[in-house]
């Protein structure tokens, strides 16, 4: 499809109407027909736009990774670059942000996961590739840290992420956030640092 920024009314109307619908109410149960009338177009012209249903879920996914980016970004961006240990805290601050203000549903990417049981779908490489992003985030501020072998612990803390967000989902938690950040700054804290040379 190329850049949604450059997207025809059309085609953002399309996309933004399948956004809500796969997100609110699942990828499978949302049909096209029903995304053209909320959209106010055709089903050809749905089709002329975004070629067919599973590239407009990869539209929707490569979208909203580049919105969770954003968001993200945005808010690592309020701590200075020589602080890697608050700006790994600050991701779990950004999750809590994101969950609370429009995804009360959890993570889109693993509730799509859920529904594209077939290992080919594009979709599913979109999934994959945002959560090896994720990961090594989180491996490449542990390094900034000096730590011996940031890769295990970048994986915990990954895993502490992915797990915060379906807690907050399910709304079962106490502490959420700060009882994910203690756990996070614990692990860092508990990892073997590099000797510095003498």
């Amino acid at each position: 499809m190329g850049e949604t920024t450059k997207m025809t009314p059309a085609a953002r109307r399309i996309l933004d109407t399948a956004s809500e619908l796969f997100y609110s109410k699942g990828i499978h149960a949302v049909g096209v027909e029903t995304i053209a009338s909320e959209a106010g177009v055709t089903k050809k012209t749905l089709y002329d736009r975004f070629g067919s249903k599973d590239q407009l879920i990869v539209a929707y996914l490569e979208e909203r990774d580049q919105k969770w980016r954003k968001h993200l970004f945005s808010c690592m961006d309020e701590v200075p670059d020589d602080q890697p240990m608050d700006k790994i805290l600050r991701i779990f601050d950004a999750l809590e942000n994101w969950m609370s203000t429009r995804n009360k549903r959890g993570c889109a990417f693993v509730n799509a996961l859920a529904e594209l049981s077939e290992e080919t779908h594009p979709g599913r490489k979109v999934i994959i590739e945002e959560k090896k992003w994720l990961k090594e985030l989180f491996a490449s501020l542990l390094r900034q840290l000096q730590l011996e072998n940031p890769d295990p612990i970048a994986e915990q803390l990954f895993i502490l992420h992915e797990g915060l967000m379906v807690t907050y989902s399910l709304d079962i938690y106490e502490r959420g956030t700060a009882g994910a950040k203690e756990t996070a700054h614990m692990l860092i804290q508990s990892a073997d640092y590099k000797k510095e040379e003498a």
